[in-house]
């Protein structure tokens, strides 16, 4: 199967036109949404079956819209294959009706946006060059050299971080989430600051993503380096990236004099994820499908 090129071209970042594969087998949300790439001169390919994720490479596409209900039993194993062989791709999810707990589960394996059927093609395709703009700006930090924090490398580059040269396993979205922290140098961004500049669109009233986010990056640095505490939660306002060794920890001396750690009893792990947790019992009765 061919691309079909239409006559006028999107370019962003004079990079050329938007290349899209849609899997969906949904005839009429395709021929309209079709009919809306015709309209603006995107290049597309349309797949009602899924094909081997290597093929995705050949396929030299910058985005794919897919409905994960076409895929069956083994949806989410093809989603965190693509996503993990193919970290350049922007994934979004167009399907059904879905639980948070399935949502959470398809952003945390690498899809980049998640819209629920029936929905408007016109915001599908904004989603689409929202992910590709992200991408974009992403590419051009690759060659950025490594953010040291602590015991901590952020490397663009390899959209990881490592920590004594281990890596912290960070997926797709939670290793942007905590670069753009990083990048905010001890600044508190906002709830709405993060989500706008990691989703690329403004956050819904009681979204609760980027606190599920930033609980399971803590969860992951705390992990991989016990010794070290990297994001502060700021209630009410949002969150803010600042290494400190910990109270009794003995980080080698990694911090340096200008690590000193905060006499701040009140901003415990505990305490923190505790309250955290009170914000959103939602989270709570999902929590098993977060694992």
């Amino acid at each position: 199967m061919e691309f079909a090129v239409c006559s006028a071209q999107v370019n962003l970042a004079d990079s050329g036109p938007i290349r899209l594969a849609i899997l969906d087998s949904d005839s009429g949300f395709v021929s309209v949404l079709v009919n809306r790439l015709d309209g603006i001169g995107w290049q597309y390919r349309r797949l009602e079956a899924a094909p081997r994720v290597e093929e995705f490479v050949a396929m030299r596409v910058n985005a794919l819209v897919v409905d994960l209900a076409l895929l069956g039993p083994g949806a989410w194993d093809f989603l965190e294959r693509l996503c993990a062989t193919i970290p350049g791709l922007g994934v979004v999810v167009c399907t059904g009706r879905s639980s948070v707990a399935q949502r959470v589960r398809g952003l945390r394996m690498g899809a980049d946006d998640w819209v629920t059927k029936p929905c408007h093609p016109q915001e599908v395709l904004a989603r689409v060059e929202a992910v590709i703009r992200r991408r974009k700006r992403a590419g051009g930090r690759a060659d950025e050299l490594p953010v040291i924090a602590g015991e901590l490398e952020i490397r663009a580059d390899q959209f990881q971080a490592f920590a004594s040269g281990r890596s912290v396993d960070l997926t797709r979205k939670e290793f942007e989430v905590l670069q753009l922290l990083a990048q905010a140098e001890g600044k508190v961004l906002q709830r709405e600051e993060i989500y706008q500049q990691g989703w690329g669109y403004a956050m819904a009233h009681g979204d609760r993503s980027v606190d599920v986010f930033i609980r399971k990056v803590r969860q992951k640095l705390e992990e991989a380096s016990p010794d070290w505490k990297y994001l502060h939660t700021h209630f009410g306002v949002g969150y803010r990236f600042d290494p400190e060794p910990r109270a009794g920890a003995d980080p080698g001396g990694q911090g340096g004099a200008g690590n000193t750690p905060r006499e701040e009893p009140a901003r415990t792990p505990e305490g923190e994820a505790a309250a955290e947790d009170r914000l959103d019992p939602a989270f709570d009765e999902a929590r098993p499908s977060y694992a």
